[in-house]
């Protein structure tokens, strides 16, 4: 009976995944037009960000956004410090107050590398610093594009902004903090919660 309760719980997860980024990329289809013409016309360099994660079984994964900074940003650093950190453009810092960048990871939910709700992927660096023990756990799931933690931590960039060593804090504080709040799905990935996720996260939206 358990088993035929999480099957069902995975299976109407996958189901809502890909009728949701589906619905989702038809339905914003004009918006994504209208973003990608502001970042073109912003500055210079692709439209979209690809970015090497670790997913599920950690296998690697391109992760698709919106590029929001200056090209070759990344090479400066991985952490982004503050919605003013100098190698975000105009464009990008309206398209982060508003999460707007991560819409193009709707596609990648829709490949079956990320799903709606969950761990948010981390590049291998910070991935690789995850015990044994917690490899096993965290990528044991498709990675998403929101969860507890990414409710919790919407502020993450300006919270790095406020101290003198970023990756130090978010290696040490916020990254621990982050998988203690992804374990809540992970041990309990009911549909229910995947559903209260996605309308916290919409209000977290809406409100912020």
């Amino acid at each position: 009976m358990i088993w035929l309760k999480g099957n069902m719980n995975k299976f109407l997860i996958r189901f809502f995944d890909i009728v949701f980024s589906l619905t989702g990329l038809i339905v914003f289809s004009p918006i994504l037009f209208v973003i990608s013409v502001m970042i073109v016309l912003d500055s210079s360099g692709p439209i979209i960000f690809r970015q090497w994660r670790v997913g599920k079984n950690n296998t690697d994964f391109r992760l698709f956004k919106f590029r929001t900074m200056n090209i070759n940003s990344d090479k400066m650093g991985l952490i982004t410090v503050g919605s003013r950190d100098p190698r975000i453009t105009r464009t990008g810092i309206f398209l982060r107050r508003f999460k707007l960048d991560e819409l193009p990871q709707l596609l990648n939910v829709l490949l079956g590398q990320m799903s709606l709700v969950g761990p948010r992927p981390e590049v291998r660096r910070y991935a690789d610093l995850y015990t044994p023990a917690l490899q096993t756990i965290v990528l044991s799931v498709r990675p998403g594009i929101t969860d507890f933690a990414s409710i919790e931590y919407s502020n993450e960039n300006e919270l790095l902004s406020k101290v003198t060593d970023p990756e130090h804090f978010y290696i040490n504080e916020v990254l621990p903090a982050k998988i203690k709040l992804n374990l809540i799905f992970i041990e309990n990935p009911t549909f229910g919660n995947y559903m209260r996720i996605i309308f916290r996260t919409v209000g977290k939206i809406l409100t912020h």
